[in-house]
């Protein structure tokens, strides 16, 4: 299994950013799938889910109305699209999967995890 994400990058505060996470070597569609972040010094954070089909997202309040998760079972592509960016959204972005009906805010119940993009985000 491989979660391969892409998109990050140097960007003003304010801007726009969106990230994908390419999977390969799972049934994709069974997958719920989430995005953490990680700043240096701070623990890894969620910052949105999405169940299996897409029909229903997670944000939490931290990001919500700025951030939103989709997905394209076709392409086994889950993006991360953030907007208004600010410099405290700079950090390490993971997806992750989990072969669950549930999406969870809880990293431990994930499965598997991407490497990893680095966002940072300019004052």
């Amino acid at each position: 299994v491989q979660l391969q994400a892409s998109g990050g990058g140097l960007v003003q505060a304010g801007g726009p950013l969106r990230l994908s996470c390419a999977a390969s070597g799972l049934t994709f569609s069974r997958y719920v799938m989430g995005w953490f972040r990680q700043a240096p010094g701070k623990e890894r954070e969620f910052v949105a889910g999405i169940s299996r089909s897409g029909v229903n997202t997670f944000i939490p309040e931290t990001v919500k109305g700025r951030f939103t998760i989709s997905r394209d079972n076709a392409k086994n592509t889950v993006y991360l699209q953030m907007n208004s960016l600010k410099p405290e959204d700079t950090a390490v972005y993971y997806c992750a999967a989990d072969l669950s009906s549930v999406v969870y805010r809880d990293q431990t119940l994930y499965d598997y995890w991407g490497q990893g993009t680095q966002v940072t985000v300019s004052s």
